[in-house]
């Protein structure tokens, strides 16, 4: 599924094919967002994106053969949830009619800067 499918998929749930793209586009870009200012984004029962440091390494240059070195560099990674990894390999069934991704559970959540 692309990202154009993704809206097509939304569209009716969210009314309309406008405000699924603006949906989609909005939590694409606060994730990116996030992730580039060094924090992670974690979404319960889906998964979690966050920068990950890659230390320097030696490469080897398929072409000739020659040794090259790697920077360090940062890069994004996505870590799926356990709940999310279940339904892939079958150990839990797909729920008929229900949301596939379990919400957090009541009081759990609590806003930046507050206490809980």
């Amino acid at each position: 599924m692309n990202k154009n499918q993704l809206i097509d998929r939304l569209a009716p749930t969210l009314g309309g094919r406008r405000a699924a793209s603006a949906a989609v586009d909005a939590v694409l870009d606060t994730i990116v967002r996030t992730v580039v200012a060094g924090g992670s984004v974690s979404i319960t029962g889906f998964g979690a994106f966050e920068p990950v440091q890659r230390r320097t390494r030696q490469a080897r240059n398929p072409q000739t053969g020659t040794r090259v070195q790697v920077p360090d560099r940062t890069v994004p990674r996505f870590r799926a949830h356990q709940g999310f990894k279940d339904l892939v390999d079958g150990t839990r069934a797909l729920p008929h009619g229900a949301s596939a991704i379990r919400k957090a559970p009541k009081g759990t959540y609590t806003q930046p800067g507050r206490s809980a």
